[in-house]
C-alpha cells in the first residue's frame, strides 16, 4: 500500500553534489566550494528503479552545485530512468565543469547516451560573472551536436519584464546564444534566500518571490535525494527507500 503522504509522486530528482564552478550572488543555497561530496552512483541509480516499481515516475532530474562535475552519478541515475522509459530525464547544468575540449566532448557524449532528453542550461546575468561564456557555449553546441534537447534556464531578477540592470545583461547574454539556435526557456525568478538575501537585499523591498520549490510535505510530489543519501525523514545509505517512504509521516 502506498503512503498516502506520497500518493502523488511522480518526480525524482538528485542534488548530485553541491560543489560548484561558479560563485553566483543569487544562489539561494549561499556559497559553493569547488569540491565536495556527491551522490553514490550505483545507490542512486537503485533507488529510481525501486522507487520507479511501485510509483508512475515521469521525471528524474539532476542538478547541484553542478552536476557535471561528477558526470559518473549522472550517467548512472539516467541509465536507469532510460531502461525504465521514463519520460522525462532532466539534468540542471552552468555549463562549466572543464576547459579541456576533449573532456567537454566526452561528457556530452556520455549524456547522449545514457538517455538525457532535457538539458537545462543556466546562463545569465549571475553566473557570467564567474563563469566564461565561451566554454558553456561550447559545451551547448556539443551537446545540440549530440542530438540533446537543450534550452537556455535563465534567473530573472524581480520578473522576466523588470529592466534592473542584471535583467539587461542577461537579455544580452541570451541573445548571444542566437546563432546556436537554442530556445529560451521561462527560466526562474529568484527569490531571497542564501546569496540572494545577501546580495540583493536592494530588490526584495515590495513583493517577495515564492520559493517554487518548496514542496508540501502533506503531498510529496517529488522525492528529493541530497548528495549525502538524506531523503524525506531518512538515509538511502542506511535504509531500503522504500522502507523511508513507507514510514514517512508528518
Amino acid at each position: 500500500m502506498k503512503n498516502p503522504y506520497l500518493k502523488n509522486l511522480n518526480k525524482i530528482e538528485f542534488v548530485v553534489t553541491n560543489a560548484c564552478t561558479g560563485k553566483c550572488k543569487h544562489c539561494s543555497e549561499g556559497d559553493h566550494a569547488a569540491c565536495g561530496e556527491r551522490i553514490d552512483p550505483q545507490i542512486a541509480a537503485d533507488a529510481v528503479r525501486r522507487v520507479a516499481a511501485v510509483y508512475d515516475i515521469k521525471t528524474v532530474m539532476t542538478f547541484g552545485g553542478e552536476p557535471l562535475l561528477y558526470p559518473d552519478a549522472v550517467y548512472a541515475i539516467m541509465t536507469a530512468a532510460k531502461e525504465l522509459n521514463i519520460p522525462k530525464r532532466q539534468v540542471i547544468t552552468n555549463g562549466y565543469f572543464s576547459k579541456n575540449a576533449d573532456k567537454i566532448r566526452e561528457v556530452a557524449k556520455g549524456l547522449a547516451a545514457c538517455g538525457v532528453n532535457d538539458l537545462l542550461l543556466s546562463v545569465d546575468a549571475f553566473h557570467q560573472e564567474t563563469i566564461p561564456l565561451d566554454v558553456v557555449k561550447q559545451f551547448a553546441a556539443e551537446a545540440k551536436t549530440c542530438g540533446i534537447l537543450i534550452r537556455l534556464q535563465p534567473a530573472w531578477l524581480v520578473s522576466a519584464t523588470d529592466d534592473n540592470p542584471y535583467n539587461v545583461k542577461t537579455r544580452e547574454i541570451l541573445a548571444s546564444f542566437a546563432e546556436l539556435e537554442i530556445p529560451e526557456n521561462k527560466g526562474n525568478v529568484i527569490f531571497p534566500e542564501g546569496n540572494a538575501r545577501k546580495y540583493l537585499a536592494e530588490y526584495f523591498t515590495v513583493t517577495l518571490p515564492e520559493n517554487p520549490y518548496a514542496e508540501d510535505p502533506r503531498d510529496v510530489r517529488c522525492l528529493s535525494f541530497s548528495p549525502n543519501g538524506d531523503v524525506l525523514d531518512g538515509n538511502v545509505y542506511k535504509q531500503d527507500v522504500m522502507e523511508i517512504i513507507r514510514n514517512y509521516t508528518l
